[in-house]
């Protein structure tokens, strides 16, 4: 199928062995700022998460200046969707100009319609100005850090008060450990307490293995042991340029020895070491308490603007903040974590 505006067609690319090689040719001829994403993500998403992938590829005289990845989202539970992408950070469009972008929301609408979702999600940082995205979230913003060329810059950055912190936690015996999927248990570990003690559904160990495996060489995990036991764990991808951390969490009762600010001082001096520019702490909602905490490693907010087409119902519905899973949540955090492990993935790969 093809939708053509002016001279771009848009085409859906199906086969795997492509989305490489195409995506890599958009990204040479977009502006640099449009360059962060890494292609691999969409089959990540996928296989992690186990929905349908979809690549849209605008093309004009047959070479590729636009891609638009997309992840079909269905559970009988919530619904069907349509996301660029979920998980990660920011998705959406990528694209050599406004023609390109319409060219591919418009091929995004049609796939939306056909796949009869409730609401077609792109996850975009600016704007894009298109009629038939009617609707937009801007309540969260990306938390980004500016990094120096040495940890010892950084350090004098810090206020005094969250260097006291860091020297707290450095004062209490804890090591730190690299590693990849041998730390996996360890990292799912903390990772899936912390989840249940939110109230949040766990993803699965199958998202972070695939991440692990198709970005071998650029991401780790970072795990904080009180002896032998994993107390404080993140999973860390250094991209062009660019560190971020997809997922992080510590144990809820370790919050006064300052584990938590003693692992990320060491995530950070680990992005330095790499010659990263920027440390990207991910989405928060702004004077939320994540949102001060990244504040004051100096942290600066970027907008998040996720914009969408809707066929049903309102873009809130899924959202936590809409408080309609408040008696949800306050139920999950009482159940034991073995069934939060186990029934927590089926339920949050249904969750745009």
């Amino acid at each position: 199928m093809t939708t053509a505006s002016s001279t771009v067609e848009v085409q859906t690319e199906l086969a795997k062995s492509h989305y490489d090689s195409i995506c890599r040719q958009v990204l040479d001829r977009v502006a640099p700022e449009q360059r962060f994403y890494d292609p691999r993500w969409l089959g990540i998403v996928c296989c992690g998460l186990k929905h349908r992938p979809y690549l849209l590829v605008a093309r004009r005289q047959g070479q590729p200046v636009g891609i638009l990845p997309l992840a079909f989202v269905k559970s009988v539970l919530f619904g069907r969707f349509l996301v660029s992408l979920p998980y990660v950070n920011s998705g959406g469009i990528i694209a050599d100009s406004d023609e390109t972008a319409a060219a591919l929301v418009n091929r995004a609408v049609q796939l939306a319609d056909r796949l009869r979702v409730k609401h077609l999600e792109l996850r975009h940082e600016r704007e894009l100005g298109n009629p038939l995205l009617t609707d937009r979230l801007t309540s969260k913003v990306h938390m980004r850090l500016a990094l120096p060329p040495s940890a010892d810059e950084l350090w004098s950055q810090f206020k005094a008060k969250h260097r006291n912190q860091l020297r707290k936690g450095g004062n209490q015996g804890f090591s730190v450990h690299w590693g990849g999927s041998d730390l996996l248990d360890e990292f799912y570990r903390v990772f899936s307490h912390n989840m249940r003690d939110l109230g949040t559904p766990v993803f699965g160990k199958r998202l972070f293995q695939a991440i692990l495996g198709e970005l071998a060489g650029q991401s780790e995990l970072c795990v904080v042991r009180d002896g032998a036991r994993p107390i404080a764990a993140a999973l860390v991808v250094h991209g062009c340029g660019r560190t971020e951390v997809p997922s992080a969490s510590s144990l809820r009762q370790y919050n006064p020895t300052n584990a938590n600010d003693w692992m990320y001082w060491h995530l950070l001096q680990r992005a330095i070491e790499r010659g990263q520019k920027v440390f990207d702490f991910g989405r928060s909602s702004i004077d939320s308490r994540t949102y001060a905490f990244k504040k004051k490693w100096g942290a600066e907010p970027e907008p998040a603007v996720w914009q969408y087409y809707v066929r049903r119902g309102s873009v809130g519905d899924m959202r936590r903040e809409s408080g309609r899973f408040d008696r949800l949540v306050a139920r999950w955090q009482r159940m034991p974590l073995w069934l939060t492990r186990l029934i927590g993935p089926r339920i949050v790969r249904g969750i745009p």
